[in-house]
């Protein structure tokens, strides 16, 4: 749980008694590649912390899966959307790896705000994290041509891209595999 509890303390202070109430509010799970986190038209039960493994956020459109964001360790996953009024969720969260989280419920988090001395900042510094990359993600996708939307990500995941399948990449950019070709090649003989 350490890497739980060093991510929660870049944004707050901890005492030994709020790292309790942690331990007692998180709870340990496990995903095999392929593994839903959450399946649209489920509500979101769950913020989930990776430990280890790699998620991908997609939805069905037009018979397609078309992939909208990737988690990897050490960041938390969730359809806020679903999980802050209870509603059935729109996007799936599928493990693209064997994936290791601590979870916690939505009655948790309200007892994790309430009694973890900073636990209420923390929960805003995070949604403001949340609302900035939500944004700045859907002005991409309407702005930006495919080229600059691969360098993006290519930025953004500079960790994971080697671990994420090409036609998810694709999906993600908003391009078929075969354009996401093209780029790459273009990228690669500029260089």
């Amino acid at each position: 749980m350490e890497p739980l509890l060093k991510m929660i303390r870049s944004y707050i202070p901890l005492s030994d008694r709020d790292e309790e109430i942690i331990h007692r509010l998180f709870h340990k799970k496990t995903f095999k590649k392929g593994d839903h986190l959450l399946e649209a038209g489920n509500i979101c039960r769950y913020i989930t912390f990776i430990e280890t493994g790699l998620v991908r956020y997609y939805i069905n459109s037009d018979g397609e899966q078309q992939t909208n964001y990737f988690n990897k360790e050490n960041e938390f996953v969730c359809n806020y959307m679903s999980f802050l009024p209870q509603i059935p969720s729109n996007v799936n969260i599928q493990a693209l790896e064997d994936t290791t989280v601590y979870v916690i419920n939505f009655n948790d988090m309200q007892q994790f705000y309430a009694t973890v001395e900073h636990g209420e900042r923390f929960g805003r510094l995070g949604i403001e994290q949340v609302f900035i990359t939500v944004i700045s993600q859907i002005v991409s996708l309407y702005t930006d041509p495919p080229d600059v939307r691969y360098r993006k990500f290519i930025s953004n995941f500079t960790d994971i891209g080697q671990r994420i399948p090409q036609y998810y990449i694709a999906s993600y950019v908003g391009i078929k595999p075969q354009s996401l070709s093209r780029i790459r090649k273009r990228i690669a003989n500029q260089h």
